[in-house]
């Protein structure tokens, strides 16, 4: 999961939401209130990742606030698929997230980005706004079916494993 996930916010969360959502996690899962020693292990275990999540969400939250002016969502969307075309990933969505609003295109691209990221969850509700937004667009809709049977797949725990193996030997690319 990717931190706006870990923190059930929507990819562009402000840093004020980002903060919001990390106070309230924080205070249902603090290890401090449980009495067992198994429970407070895995409160702590949350806790390590909300606060890397925190860190992440706001740290991306900010650069998206202060780094980046916005651009008319037909110039971030074109420079994002460009940037996707040449395998840079992460920059895309930095790209993308540049918009001055958002449109059912957007969504969809912003699907796309994430589905090669691995973010299933993420890009399957991006999916879904752009055909909520287009009803009548079948791409949007199958994007939103390869989504969710993504989500699906790798949901189950062998699954999961197997992802989390692979990503530790996936080479990594430099945005």
């Amino acid at each position: 999961m990717n931190a706006f996930e870990v923190l059930g916010l929507s990819m562009d969360a402000d840093q004020a939401q980002v903060h919001a959502a990390y106070r309230s996690s924080v205070k249902r899962c603090h290890p401090d209130q449980f009495q067992e020693k198994e429970q407070q292990e895995r409160a702590q275990e949350q806790l390590i990742r909300l606060n890397l999540a925190y860190e992440e969400a706001l740290r991306f939250a900010a650069q998206r606030q202060v780094g980046f002016n916005t651009v008319p969502v037909q110039d971030a969307k074109t420079m994002a698929a460009r940037l996707m075309e040449q395998g840079r990933i992460e920059n895309a969505l930095r790209q993308l997230m540049r918009a001055s609003e958002k449109d059912a295109e957007w969504y969809y691209l912003q699907g796309e980005i994430l589905m090669r990221m691995r973010q299933y969850a993420g890009a399957h509700q991006s999916y879904r706004e752009a055909t909520r937004r287009d009803p009548d667009n079948l791409q949007y809709r199958r994007g939103a079916f390869e989504a969710a049977k993504a989500v699906k797949k790798h949901a189950q725990p062998l699954q999961k494993a197997a992802d989390a193996i692979s990503g530790l030997f996936r080479p990594r690319r430099k945005s």
